[in-house]
């Protein structure tokens, strides 16, 4: 039987359309396993090179990988709670070049302070230790300066002993910053969520934050992470993690309320501030399928242009209604478990530091 013009043309049409449906399937189907694994948004996409760290579990054993900073020489240094090494040394090949420090069980914060001609540590103990059972037991944290090298140069201790604390508060401090004159800025995340600023010598200024201010924008909750924000070289900022209320809260130097950046559903870490953008990981997320953020691993990246999410690697594209940031997920393959920190080098790649992601070392995310 002869067709008509208008049967060709819906066969023509069907067939087009399979094909159409054919090339869509193809070109969102999941990639092979042996292609790259490619996370983030935009202009800020990474390629994950997990096995980045050469290093052996048996000769270099990890707990928790918590925080990493770059000295000038372009070293690594990060630091964990394993008490066989603290301190990792990389290279950025991912060499390791040394391992040292015994004494910090609750090894959780790391960042530098610049003399000049030298360069030292500021490690925080925030005194969550394992027990002989591997029970998480709370001791009270501390605060030492240390050179590259890990000479101790001097203890922060609690502050009870300067009267700013009660006997029995709980002193157990994740973070801590540098001012532009050497202070340094201590966040007690796990303790009473105070920030407290002392001089280069440890010797005791003011502090704020904590809980039931009058203000409730001086409320810090879990204050996990602090960070010196120069963006604006007029008006250097004090940037305070508030981890339980899924923002940072910028405070000036002397402690003044300034403004909060809402990050919603994302319980966020340290904030770390390279050129114009503020990196931080994300430890914890509510799923999708909602739930407990922390019944399993629903960690990110984020990453901001000003006060604006621009890529949420590992996690889900961000997204703004009328100028409202709405919440992100993890993405369900979970590339990162529980980002806990990041450090950016000088091409833009990412070291990743993770919590509770069984015992693994940083990830590297190259920048494409």
């Amino acid at each position: 039987m002869t067709q008509t013009p208008r049967r060709n043309f819906l066969q023509k049409s069907a067939v087009t359309a399979l094909a159409a449906t054919a090339a869509t399937r193809t070109l969102t189907a999941a990639p092979p396993k042996d292609e790259p694994e490619i996370i983030g948004h935009g202009d800020y996409r990474y390629r994950v090179i997990r096995d980045w760290a050469q290093i052996s579990a048996l000769r270099t054993p990890l707990l928790n990988c918590h925080e990493m900073v770059q000295d000038k020489s372009g070293r690594l240094f990060m630091i964990g709670d394993h008490t066989d090494n603290n301190i990792l040394v990389f290279d950025k090949s991912g060499k390791l070049l040394d391992a040292w420090g015994t004494i910090f069980p609750g090894g959780h914060g790391l960042s530098l302070m610049d003399e000049g001609d030298e360069e030292f540590l500021l490690i925080t103990d925030g005194g969550w230790t394992l027990d002989r059972n591997g029970k998480s037991i709370r001791n009270n944290g501390r605060v030492t300066k240390m050179s590259l090298d890990g000479r101790i140069l001097f203890d922060i201790g609690h502050p009870q002993t300067i009267g700013i604390y009660n006997a029995g508060d709980p002193f157990c401090p994740t973070e801590t910053t540098v001012g532009p004159n050497g202070d340094i800025y201590v966040a007690d995340g796990y303790g009473k969520d105070y920030v407290i600023q002392y001089n280069s010598n440890g010797e005791y200024i003011r502090h704020w934050g904590g809980h039931n201010n009058e203000d409730p924008n001086m409320n810090l909750k879990n204050a996990h992470g602090v960070a010196l924000d120069t963006r604006d070289p007029n008006q250097p900022l004090i940037v305070c993690t508030s981890r339980s209320e899924c923002c940072f809260k910028y405070f000036t130097l002397d402690g003044q309320y300034v403004k909060t950046v809402s990050l919603p559903n994302m319980r966020v870490c340290r904030p770390v501030i390279d050129d114009q953008n503020l990196y931080a990981g994300v430890c914890w997320s509510q799923p999708r399928s909602g739930g407990s953020p922390w019944a399993g691993h629903t960690g990110f990246m984020t990453i901001l242009e000003g006060d604006q999410v621009v890529s949420n690697p590992g996690g889900s594209e961000p997204e703004y209604v009328d100028g409202v940031l709405q919440k992100s997920y993890q993405l369900e393959s979970q590339p990162i478990m529980h980002g806990h920190d990041v450090c950016v080098d000088e091409d833009k790649n990412l070291y990743v530091c993770q919590w509770n992601a069984n015992h693994t070392p940083p990830i590297k995310l190259e920048r494409i």
